[in-house]
């Protein structure tokens, strides 16, 4: 749980800057988790990360490249490794995909399969996750058990059912005790499964879409910042790898933006003053109903699937606001994340869909059992755990039956909001608090709040096999607040 990450430099100058800048005994990765500490474990002061980059608008969004499947297949090629790219108008070392801090969007449709070749070219052990898929837990599929050792090519082979819902997902490492540090270095990327058009009226079948993937990184000299991570630290944050880039729509044009919170820890609550985001799917999962909101809170690994209608001509900020997690957790600042820039000949706006996709709903569904989930942690936010242990891979803490449905309590017992994530199936949010929830489809990826309980159900299809459950705030997830459950035949 407490391995200690480092990186190979390019040449003896960088690893002679990066002892100045580490202290010599390094704590765990993610220790330091709560704002106000600021000390490792060893008693030595960790290195600050510099102030957040911020500027003004710097070009057009680039949507990242894509990897199409075709003929049912998807077919590439990931190399893993430690690169100096160009972030935010300076050269930072990062870890990156095929080179970039922003790799490839995987583009696939139920049904497919998808081949990729993993070229691990780091000196620590890594893997690869396709986050919220619904795939085989086991063998060469999506697998978080498998150690990519350094230097050693694998090779990933999914078959994905017809039953993959469209959406928004994504891919990142997953090796105990190394997800945060590698997550936060730059691995992370998009997967698109396509079909969610079929849900929309005939009038926006074929609007413009934008990824818009928001990646953060802290900064400690020529490098970004992946030991000692501390949530609260200053960050900047990204639309794409990019730092304020500018969105174009024209007035009454109606777009959809894949809204993907893809890095490690932080969160962010997405607002575009003047404007609501209508949602038409969560977490690569379409909605029965569209819902708008003002503004959207999206911790470390979830989606939304968003509409967006331009305003009168002009510009304005899409912005993260500020937001607390609860006393023992973070505050974080309101940064504008991109320009929207409404120009152009005005388009009649479209009115926004009401029905969307099918209806699935477990609230009748009978029941094979019940489980309860606990998050605690330490007071120095150094530890954490689910039922009182921390994880271990050798050991099955949660087992339930193929096909069948459960209903699950997840109880926060400490002082600042938790995420909670399964692999493999998605659930349904039937309370929290006590307080029902609309069931507008199932998602993967939701907060408990501080002191509080949400009640879920989940059905287990498809696939057996051993997959885990965690808390998405990966700091959280190295440190101990992950299990292990195996579904079994």
């Amino acid at each position: 749980m407490h391995s200690r990450v480092t990186w190979n430099w390019s040449a003896v100058g960088f690893l002679l800057a990066a002892l100045v800048l580490m202290p010599a005994c390094m704590p765990a990765p993610g220790a330091g988790t709560h704002a106000h500490r600021s000390l490792s474990p060893t008693g030595l002061a960790t290195v600050s990360p510099s102030p957040a980059v911020t500027g003004p608008v710097s070009a057009d969004l680039r949507d990242p490249a894509q990897v199409v499947s075709r003929d049912g297949l998807l077919r590439t090629r990931i190399v893993v490794e430690r690169k100096k790219v160009e972030l935010a108008g300076r050269p930072l070392w990062a870890l990156t995909y095929n080179g970039q801090y922003m790799p490839p969007t995987l583009r696939l449709k139920p049904g497919d399969r998808m081949e990729i070749t993993f070229d691990n070219r780091l000196d620590k052990q890594t893997n690869l996750h396709v986050h919220g898929m619904h795939v085989s837990p086991a063998g060469n599929s999506d697998n978080v058990f498998l150690a990519i050792k350094p230097g050693k090519t694998f090779q990933y082979s999914y078959r994905f059912p017809e039953s993959l819902e469209p959406g928004t997902y994504w891919y990142h490492p997953h090796p105990h005790a190394f997800s945060a540090a590698q997550t936060a270095g730059g691995m992370s990327g998009i997967i698109v499964v396509d079909g969610l058009d079929e849900y929309l009226p005939p009038s926006l079948r074929d609007i413009t879409e934008h990824i818009v993937a928001l990646k953060d990184f802290q900064i400690v000299g020529d490098q970004i910042k992946t030991q000692n991570l501390k949530i609260g630290a200053p960050t900047t944050r990204t639309v794409n790898g990019q730092l304020n880039p500018r969105i174009r729509i024209r007035p009454g044009e109606t777009q959809l933006w894949r809204l993907a919170n893809i890095g490690a820890n932080i969160f962010y609550k997405v607002a575009l003053p003047g404007h609501r985001f209508h949602v038409v799917a969560q977490d690569g999962y379409p909605v029965n109903k569209v819902y708008s909101a003002d503004s959207i809170v999206i911790p470390a690994g979830a989606r939304y699937d968003v509409l967006v209608q331009g305003g009168p001509e002009g510009t304005r900020e899409l912005q993260t606001l500020p937001y607390n997690t609860g006393k023992a957790g973070n505050q974080f600042p309101q940064a504008t994340l991109a320009t929207v820039a409404s120009a152009g000949e005005p388009m009649t706006a479209e009115p926004m869909p009401t029905a969307f996709g099918p209806t699935d709903d477990l609230a009748t569904a009978p029941l094979a059992g019940r489980q309860t989930i606990t998050y605690t942690e330490n007071a120095a936010g150094t530890e954490f755990f689910i039922n009182g242990k921390q994880f271990d891979h050798n050991r099955v803490d949660f087992r339930v039956k193929l096909n069948t449905v459960e209903e699950w309590t997840i109880r926060n017992n400490t002082d600042e909001v938790h995420s909670f994530h399964v692999h493999t199936n998605d659930f349904q949010v039937m309370s929290i608090n006590g307080r029902p929830r609309t069931n507008y489809g199932l998602q993967d990826t939701v907060d408990v709040p501080p002191r509080g309980t949400m009640v879920i159900r989940s059905r287990f299809l498809d696939y057996p096999g051993r997959t885990v459950l965690h808390c998405h705030i990966l700091n959280h997830e190295d440190l101990g607040m992950m299990s292990v459950l195996q579904i079994d035949k």
